[in-house]
């Protein structure tokens, strides 16, 4: 009889559960960083792709595990988006992607956070995300140093900034 209510248990929670497939078309990954020490470069990836499981009500067993296209940079500028594509920045054919998996989702006094791993350019490490979520759309942002993931390291700060603010809005049908 107890195997049989862990079943039935099992099978309801599961149809509880809310995935949500992403709108690739309407998805963006956008960041900034400063250039020269006066200039502000802006961009976004497009492409946003993977598995989306979240139900406020169940943030346990929400979850996140998404990648962008790595090769999909583009900051209005042909000749720097072949440059950022190249061993000096993402190095793309190498790292073709750029990833997210979330560990844990809690909710917050002004949405929710996600905490997780955020691998790019082979480097993978702790990040935390704070986001809301309003129609099926995800917006977040998280601001990271390109450094720790070894991400244009030969170009000092005064050339390019370290620190790269990300917005990213996620799309959900």
């Amino acid at each position: 009889m107890k195997k049989y209510t862990i079943l039935f248990f099992c099978c309801v929670f599961s149809s509880t559960m809310i995935a949500q497939q992403i709108d690739s078309g309407q998805s963006t990954v956008s960041f900034s960083l400063s250039n020269m020490g006066f200039r502000t470069v802006e961009g976004q990836f497009s492409g946003l792709d993977g598995d989306i499981s979240f139900d406020p009500e169940s943030l346990e067993n929400s979850r996140f595990d998404v990648c962008i296209d790595a090769s999909t940079v583009n900051t209005d500028n042909a000749k720097r988006d072949e440059h950022l594509r190249n061993e000096d920045f993402f190095e793309v054919t190498t790292y073709p992607t750029i990833c997210y998996v979330s560990t844990s989702i809690k909710k917050t006094a002004n949405g929710f956070i996600s905490d997780g791993i955020l691998s790019m350019h082979g480097q993978s490490k702790e990040a935390s995300i704070p986001f809301t979520v309003e129609n099926g759309v995800f917006a977040g942002t998280l601001s990271i140093n390109r450094l720790d993931y070894n991400v244009g390291l030969d170009f000092k700060k005064f050339m390019v900034g370290y620190d790269v603010n990300v917005d990213i809005r996620c799309v959900t049908q």
